[in-house]
């Protein structure tokens, strides 16, 4: 189950991303956080040390029971921007955000590993038909 906090008026389909939450096998509850550029460049600079605003954070919580999986944060300013400058919709620019995010969040990691994290994110975004993901984006 996806708790949500949306801060702005971006427009969700929690339905959806569920979907894809269960084809990744996530098993406990995310927390998904949708703010602006302020709030999430805050988190940046303190988390990451990086002083400016991101489009999307994974803060991952300990393996205890009954916990969330973590808390996903999007920046919504980041998500109308990409879908405008990429032709696509804000929907499916959520959605890879989110992808991107969850992987995180079960432990995938693409600065360190070696391509796991690129192809499962691939699967996923063939397998719900959606444009090109973060990491594809970013070769």
């Amino acid at each position: 189950m996806i708790l949500l906090e949306n801060k702005s008026d971006l427009e969700t389909d929690l339905s959806f991303l569920e979907k894809i939450a269960r084809f990744l096998g996530a098993n406990k509850d995310i927390e998904l956080i949708i703010t602006g550029n302020k709030e999430i460049a805050k988190l940046n600079k303190e988390y990451r040390k990086s002083d400016k605003p991101t489009d999307v954070l994974s803060f991952p919580l300990e393996d205890i029971p009954f916990m969330p999986l973590g808390s996903i944060v999007v920046s919504d300013q980041k998500v109308k921007e990409a879908a405008k400058e990429l032709g696509h919709s804000e929907k499916e620019e959520l959605a890879l955000l989110f992808i991107h995010g969850l992987l995180h969040l079960m432990g995938f990691d693409h600065e360190t590993d070696s391509g796991e994290m690129r192809a499962k994110e691939q699967e996923t975004i063939d397998y719900f038909n959606l444009p090109k993901s973060l990491i594809i984006r970013g070769e």
